[in-house]
């Protein structure tokens, strides 16, 4: 279950960066990883903290920094276009026409897009050396796909040449076929097809993180074609880290062509890591084929372990009573014990069906290990089981290694009845391992009755 809210502060990345592009459209159809992807700018977009206080253009940096900061992009282009203008000696005076150049983009009219090219273009020329150099390519790139958008025939013949460039082991390059590729996509997925489709052809070393990123770029059309590419990827590119962007994309591609691709991969690779991201992969699908062969990989015996624990994984992230049921009739059937600690955790994830209080029968349950009925009282304060049902279990158990485990587990809960059991164990259980313990955990909590307890033990002649 992917937390949606991981996405927050990569949007307002986003939209700090693209002119129009707003959190609705990103959520809209894209899943977490594509929107992560296209959310990361590779220019950078907040000017360093100001470093030169004796510098003469040194307020006007911090004025220009600060205008950029709170978003007023018309005043910040016209303080860092006054650096460049009194102070071209100054230490801030090699960046802050790039600087100028991101404001004016961030105003994105097309005479401020043009205006920032032709900033950055005299860059080029009179610091070749600035920090922000390649910065400044990617955003001419960036800039120049807006263009392209709004009809400009120069820019989008620009942006394609770039994307076409050969590979010569350039990271910077690199980056700026990869922006290029991303414009093109933006301006027209048609004509970025080909060149993606030509990157992706590629074997060679240095274009492996070019190849991944035209995996994701030719992801986000869905055709045919798009399939068909991916399978090839899949087949045939010789980097790994190339084949399983393939492989989670084609979890998003609802097809029995797609579905049969990962289900060869997820039986029968010798790349136990790619089988891994398969089985991710067909749960993303969402379909009863994939469903079935998940089932099928979690109860087999010929599974390999870690591909089975990841089906065992996958399984619980979707919440449905048959599901559930599925997995309790799995732990009832398997011997493994950590093959049943897994499906103890992945019941855990389930809310609802009855889960919580099954865990707890596990962990009553004296025909399973130590080890087992520990885990299942572990998960089952994970699945939310309120405190006071884990205080009746306290007295209901002899061995004193899942008696251990219990402690623990009420320590974690909110519940005021679980500390008030705690400081019964603390104060009167036999067992003096079990008070120590009890001690331990009340430490934890910032509770006045447990602080006056703790004193009064110190106290006690």
């Amino acid at each position: 279950m992917i937390n949606k809210l991981f996405l927050g502060a990569t949007a307002a990345a986003l939209l700090a960066t693209a002119p129009g592009v707003t959190y609705n459209t990103l959520w809209g159809d894209t899943h977490l990883e594509s929107a992560v992807v296209a959310l990361e700018p590779g220019f950078a977009q907040t000017p360093p903290e100001p470093w030169a206080e004796a510098d003469p253009a040194d307020s006007l940096y911090r004025l220009g920094r600060e205008a950029i900061n709170r978003g007023d992009f018309r005043r910040a282009a016209r303080l860092f276009a006054e650096i460049s203008e009194k102070y071209p000696r100054s230490e801030y005076a090699p960046d802050a026409p790039y600087w100028r150049s991101f404001a004016l983009y961030r105003v994105g009219g097309e005479e401020d897009l043009r205006e920032a090219l032709k900033t950055l273009d005299a860059q080029q020329r009179r610091f070749p050396r600035a920090t922000t150099i390649a910065d400044g390519r990617e955003l001419a790139i960036r800039i120049r796909g807006v263009l392209a958008r709004q009809g400009d025939v120069e820019s989008a013949e620009a942006v394609t040449r770039a994307a076409s460039q050969p590979c010569d082991r350039n990271d910077e390059d690199n980056e700026i076929r990869a922006a290029a590729m991303n414009a093109l996509l933006q301006m027209d997925a048609e004509s970025a097809l080909p060149i993606i489709r030509q990157v992706l052809q590629k074997r060679d070393g240095c274009s492996v993180e070019l190849r991944e990123k035209a995996v994701f770029l030719l992801s986000q059309k869905e055709s045919s074609e798009t399939e068909t590419l991916l399978i090839d990827v899949l087949h045939n590119d010789p980097a790994r880290s190339v084949r399983e962007k393939a492989v989670f994309w084609l979890g998003q591609v609802h097809s029995d062509k797609a579905a049969g691709a990962l289900e060869e991969i997820v039986t029968s690779s010798p790349d136990m890591e790619l089988r891994e991201k398969a089985i991710h992969a067909l749960h993303e699908q969402e379909s009863p084929r994939a469903d079935a062969l998940l089932r099928h990989l979690a109860e087999s015996a010929q599974t390999p372990a870690r591909v089975r624990e990841k089906a065992i994984f996958w399984i619980g992230q979707r919440e449905s009573r048959d599901n559930a049921e599925f997995l309790r009739s799995l732990f009832a059937k398997t011997s493994d014990e950590d093959s049943r600690k897994k499906i103890l955790f992945s019941l855990s994830q389930m809310d609802g069906f009855g889960n919580d209080r099954w865990l707890l029968g596990i962990a009553l349950d004296q025909s399973n290990s130590s080890e087992v009925r520990g885990h299942a009282l572990w998960t089952a304060g994970e699945a939310g089981i309120p405190g006071s049902e884990l205080v009746t279990v306290y007295d209901r158990l002899s061995d004193q290694e899942v008696k251990e485990k219990l402690i623990w587990v009420m320590s974690e809960s909110r519940d005021r009845a679980a500390t008030d059991k705690l400081i019964e164990i603390a104060q009167k259980d036999p067992n003096r391992e079990m008070r120590k313990k009890a001690l331990f955990w009340l430490g934890q909590k910032n509770d006045p009755r447990v602080r006056q307890i703790l004193i009064d033990i110190l106290n006690k002649p």
